[in-house]
């Protein structure tokens, strides 16, 4: 059975913090393979900065193609909206019942905010998570500091955002350095988030 790490987000565009991390866990814990689960554009807030979901999952397979321990991921995007996590897993593991578990990759401010989240006792009972370390304020609940199936991986610090790289590319500085080659061509040619 491979323990599958999957890692969440909009990916909008995927980075290099993105794939250094991704490469970490997968490298440095015993995590066999890691999924980048593209989330989907929820229909009920349709943001203007976010590309079609088709466009960020080719960025995430051309970020990730050289990487065998690395996957794109499009399960979210036959989910009925708006999706939960929970709902993901479900369907994962129907999905792969005898092949795969699964495990969550988030950073440490995702887990701060993580008692929030649908049947989060569910999730910590059948799912372990892997947390990166991140820059954020606040601290995280006591319930989860010492938790059995929660697992910190000391991966280094990334602070590189989407956000700030698609606000830079709007006003044309260079931020080649920060995506991964295949990414910025891709982006180029599209003429995104110019």
């Amino acid at each position: 059975m491979k323990n599958i790490g999957l890692y969440f987000g909009t990916f909008n565009p995927i980075h290099i913090g993105h794939l250094v991390i991704a490469n970490h866990m997968a490298e440095f814990s015993d995590l066999d393979e890691v999924w980048f689960v593209v989330t989907p554009q929820s229909p009920f807030k349709a943001k203007k900065t976010l590309l079609d979901n088709h466009h960020r999952y080719e960025m995430v397979y051309e970020a990730t193609v050289d990487y065998p321990k690395l996957k794109p991921s499009k399960i979210e995007f036959d989910l009925p909206q708006p999706n939960y996590t929970i709902h993901t897993l479900v369907h994962l593991m129907e999905k792969y019942p005898t092949q795969h578990t699964f495990s969550l990759i988030m950073g440490e401010d995702n887990l701060k905010g993580l008692h929030k989240w649908k049947n989060y006792e569910t999730i910590l009972e059948n799912h372990n998570i892997y947390v990166y370390p991140r820059v954020s304020n606040g601290a995280i609940a006591h319930k989860f500091k010492e938790h059995e199936k929660i697992h910190r991986v000391d991966a280094p610090i990334m602070e590189i955002s989407s956000t700030f790289i698609r606000k830079a590319h709007k006003e044309g500085k260079n931020i080649k350095p920060m995506l991964p080659p295949e990414v910025w061509k891709y982006m180029d040619e599209m003429n995104f988030y110019r």
